[in-house]
């Protein structure tokens, strides 16, 4: 990620990042689909809920133009301690899915991703624009602006009509 990628980028297509073996990603590969970004973790009450479901939506509408960013993040009670390749293996073998996973992030602090800097700037939280928590959703349009920001509590599957809305289904 960019040195110079910040939070004044105006588009999430703008962006690089970098997958769970460290190969640089060009978010602008996703211009034209709707985008659901998650910080996971494998450790948290939340993993079974959010995997699962994530799962479920992915594959119910990644033929239709939607896609599951995965970031993993070790910042909320050290509840990602695996590296990002090991992540990558207990998503795809545990809950079978086949959304990427890229490399680990943090999403507070002086050392927040600047792709996180982006989506918080665009769109704050109950704690302003801190994450809460593990498992905190941002859909993003196919322009790559925010629509939306869901809490750790908010289970995918109840924002499958808002995913919809932005798919141009509903």
């Amino acid at each position: 990620m960019g040195a110079a990628q910040s939070a004044d980028e105006k588009s999430l297509h703008q962006f690089v990042v970098k997958d769970s073996k460290g190969n640089e990603v060009n978010l602008s590969a996703y211009e034209g689909k709707v985008l659901l970004i998650v910080n996971v973790a494998s450790k948290c009450g939340f993993t079974e809920q959010n995997y699962t479901q994530l799962a479920e939506l992915h594959n119910r509408y990644k033929d239709k133009g939607f896609e599951i960013l995965a970031f993993p993040c070790n910042q909320f009670l050290r509840q990602e301690p695996d590296t990002s390749q090991e992540v990558e293996d207990f998503a795809c073998n545990r809950y079978k899915v086949e959304f990427p996973i890229f490399q680990k992030v943090c999403v507070n602090g002086q050392e927040t991703a600047p792709l996180y800097k982006y989506l918080k700037a665009r769109k704050t939280g109950f704690l302003g624009s801190r994450i809460k928590w593990n498992f905190t959703k941002f859909l993003v349009d196919k322009e790559g602006r925010v629509i939306s920001r869901y809490g750790t509590i908010t289970p995918p599957l109840a924002i499958e009509e808002d995913i919809q809305k932005a798919l141009g289904m509903a």
